[in-house]
C-alpha cells in the first residue's frame, strides 16, 4: 500500500489509531501503522512520562500526538495567560443552578464522593489555548511525526513550531469549509471525520463528507467516522482518501486500559446505542447513549454549558461515576462502528485484519471490472 501519506511518514499502513492509551500506541506503530496518543487527559508532567514510555517501545517507529485546541470557547476573550487563573476566572463562571443539578442527579444514582487523596479537581486539562500549549511544548521535546488537533484549525503559529521541528501536523474537519481553513493555516494533512466517529463530530455523513473534502484541498485526506473494517477502509480510499483514521476499535483491544464495565457495555451495544451529545464538553460529541445522556435532554435539565464549562462542571462527576458502581450512568466517546465490535483482540490483529479485508475487497472489486 503506498500514498502520499505512507510517503510522508513512512509508515507501511496508511492506518492512524487514535488511542489515549499509551500502549495502544505503541503497538499499532510496531505492526506498521501510526498510533497517535491522546494528549488531553495529562498533564504536562504525566504526557512527558507517556511519551517518554512510548519513545522505549515504539521500536523506532513513527508516531503522533493529538491535541485539543479550540478556535473558540467561554474565556477565550479573557486576556489570562496562566492555566491556573483561567481556570479560576472560568470556575466562577459555572452557575449554581448547574451544580444542583449534577449534585442531584448523582445522588439520585446512589454515587459516592470521591475519596480523599486528590482524586478531584483535574478539571481543564487541555481544552484551552493556554492549557494544551504547554502539552505541544512536552510533545515537540519528542521524536513525534505528526501533531493533530482534534477541534477546528491549530494556531498558525503552533503549525510553524510543528514545521520547524521537521513534524507533520494534521487537523480533523467534519466540512469542507473546516478542511479549507486548516489548509489554509498550513495543515499537511485533513482527517475528514463524519458523523458516525465517536467524540467530538459534525453532523455531515463518512460517505459524504470525505469526497467533498477530497475536492475542496490539495493535501492528502484521511478517512475517519465508523471505520472498522477492510471494507469499509477500501470504501474511504475509494472516495478519494490516502488513508484512514480510526478510533472507537481501539477501545476494546488487549493493550488497552478501558475499564472493564465499559469495555464490557462496548462488546454488547449496538450502532443505535449513541447520540451526539453535548453533556460532555458542551460542544456536540458523539457518547454512548445512557441515562446520563438523556438527563441532560430532560424537561428539568438546566441545559449544558460552553467548552470548557460543561466539562469542568462534570469532570468530577464522570469521575465519582468511573468509580461507582452506576452503570446506569457510565458515558464514554464511541462511534457507531461498536455496533460491529464484539470481540478482544492485540491491537496487531487488528491492524492486519484491516489490511487483509481491504486488500480481499479490492481484488473483489477488481474481478468485477476484468474480462
Amino acid at each position: 500500500m503506498r500514498t502520499r501519506v505512507t510517503d510522508m511518514f513512512g509508515v507501511e499502513f496508511p492506518i492512524f489509531a487514535f488511542s489515549h492509551c499509551r500502549d495502544v500506541v505503541a503497538a499499532v506503530s510496531r505492526a506498521g501503522g501510526m498510533g497517535v496518543l491522546g494528549a488531553l487527559y495529562f498533564t504536562p508532567e504525566e504526557l512527558e512520562m507517556e511519551l517518554k514510555w512510548i519513545d522505549d517501545h515504539v521500536d523506532g517507529r513513527p508516531y503522533g500526538v493529538d491535541v485539543v485546541m479550540p478556535a473558540s470557547y467561554a474565556g477565550a476573550d479573557l486576556g489570562v495567560d496562566s492555566a491556573e487563573d483561567l481556570l479560576a476566572r472560568l470556575q466562577g463562571m459555572i452557575p449554581d443552578g448547574h451544580r444542583a443539578f449534577v449534585d442531584k442527579l448523582l445522588e439520585e444514582h446512589g454515587v459516592p464522593p470521591l475519596s480523599a487523596g486528590g482524586e478531584a479537581g483535574r478539571a481543564l486539562l487541555g481544552w484551552t489555548d493556554a492549557t494544551a500549549r504547554p502539552q505541544v511544548e512536552v510533545a515537540l521535546r519528542h521524536p513525534i511525526a505528526l501533531l493533530a488537533n482534534a477541534l477546528g484549525p491549530p494556531p498558525a503559529d503552533v503549525v510553524e513550531q510543528a514545521h520547524a521541528h521537521g513534524v507533520k501536523v494534521a487537523a480533523l474537519a467534519s466540512t469542507p469549509r473546516h478542511a479549507i481553513k486548516q489548509v489554509e493555516v498550513g495543515v499537511d494533512v485533513v482527517v475528514a471525520q463524519g458523523t458516525e466517529a465517536g467524540g467530538h463530530t459534525g453532523e455531515i455523513s463518512t460517505m459524504v463528507l470525505i469526497p467533498q473534502v477530497v475536492d475542496a484541498v490539495d493535501v492528502p485526506v484521511l478517512a475517519a467516522g465508523g471505520i472498522g473494517n477492510g471494507r469499509q477502509m477500501a470504501a474511504g480510499m475509494a472516495l478519494g482518501a490516502e488513508g484512514v483514521w480510526t478510533g472507537s476499535i481501539w477501545l476494546t483491544v488487549e493493550e488497552a486500559d478501558t475499564p472493564e464495565m465499559a469495555r464490557r457495555r462496548i462488546l454488547e451495544a449496538t450502532s443505535r446505542d449513541t447520540v451526539r451529545s453535548r453533556s460532555w464538553t458542551g460542544k456536540p460529541a458523539r457518547l454512548l447513549k445512557n441515562e446520563w445522556t438523556d438527563a441532560w435532554e430532560a424537561a428539568d435539565s438546566p441545559g449544558t454549558l460552553p467548552m470548557p464549562l460543561q466539562f469542568m462542571l462534570v469532570s468530577d462527576a464522570l469521575r465519582r461515576i468511573g468509580r461507582s458502581d452506576a452503570a446506569e450512568l457510565a458515558t464514554f466517546p464511541a462511534g457507531q462502528i461498536i455496533g460491529a465490535m464484539n470481540s478482544v483482540r492485540p491491537a496487531r490483529d487488528v491492524v492486519f485484519g484491516l489490511v487483509e479485508e481491504y486488500v480481499e475487497t479490492m481484488e473483489r472489486l477488481g474481478r468485477l471490472t476484468g474480462e
